[in-house]
């Protein structure tokens, strides 16, 4: 079953929401899926994996980030001036917002176990996904699909010309856009240098984390996923790298099947949140 819905965040913006069940809902857990930079719920993968999910009897919610620029009405970037407003602050107060609807709110069946909430998060979404749960004592587990090791991701000189222009355009290679980014996200990032480090956020995470990562990542780079896993408690934590595959386990949009890589990050991380 999937059902759409959506939740409006404490800044007065709608997330936008997909709920998959499974077949038995009485103490299944619940998955967040957490999409990375120039995604969306509806790419690729995602609607897929959630269903995945939901098969194997998890609560699944894949979602948009309120400011990741994507309209309702075709899931494509068409908002263009609400991306570029976008930060890491943001998505964690989205990330937040979601978990407290899930937490008090009617957005999953009674009868599900709220107690074991569990994050996936991918690219850039495996920061923040880290970070929260780090901040949230409700989140029973993370795994993070190529996940970010650093959300600082632009040097000296792209930094210092982005704050002299107030803006940086970035490419999306799969559309051509040119996608712009305000000297918000460059704030957000230089103001919460502690709060944001990722490294330090799986140190103190004291729950399983689980590190999937591509070994042919360009995107991310494998070595992300390895400082992640360093950084980590490694009595509960373990990395899966996997091997001739990229930053989306060979998944394109629009989604063309599964692959092996795929099945394989599926598999793994619902062995990691059945043993939570």
């Amino acid at each position: 079953m999937n059902t759409a819905f959506r939740i409006v965040n404490r800044h007065r913006d709608a997330i936008r929401c997909n709920l998959h069940l499974p077949p038995e809902t009485a103490g299944a857990p619940i998955v967040l899926l957490c999409h990375g930079f120039k995604g969306f719920k509806d790419w690729g993968l995602f609607p897929y994996a959630a269903e995945h999910f939901a098969l194997k009897g998890f609560v699944a919610i894949r979602f948009d980030f309120s400011l990741n620029g994507v309209e309702e009405v075709d899931g494509e970037f068409t908002a263009l001036e609400r991306f570029a407003r976008n930060t890491v602050g943001r998505e964690l107060d989205d990330l937040d917002d979601l978990v407290n609807a899930v937490m008090e709110g009617d957005v999953v069946p009674d009868d599900c176990d709220r107690g074991r909430i569990m994050l996936v998060g991918h690219s850039l979404g495996g920061g923040v996904a880290i970070v929260h749960a780090a901040e949230d004592p409700r989140i029973a587990a993370v795994a993070t699909w190529a996940g970010v090791a650093d959300f600082m991701r632009w040097g000296k000189k792209t930094r210092a010309a982005w704050r002299k222009t107030g803006r940086l355009e970035i490419e999306n290679t799969r559309t051509g856009q040119k996608m712009p980014m305000d000297v918000v996200m460059l704030d957000d990032l230089e103001a919460n240098v502690a709060r944001y480090d990722i490294l330090a956020a799986a140190a103190r995470l004291a729950r399983p984390l689980l590190v999937l990562h591509g070994e042919q990542d360009v995107s991310v780079p494998l070595d992300e996923g390895r400082r992640i896993i360093a950084a980590a408690d490694s009595s509960l934590s373990r990395m899966h790298v996997l091997p001739n595959t990229d930053h989306t386990f060979g998944a394109r949009h629009p989604f063309e099947g599964s692959t092996t890589a795929l099945k394989t990050v599926l598999t793994e991380s619902i062995r990691h949140f059945r043993n939570v």
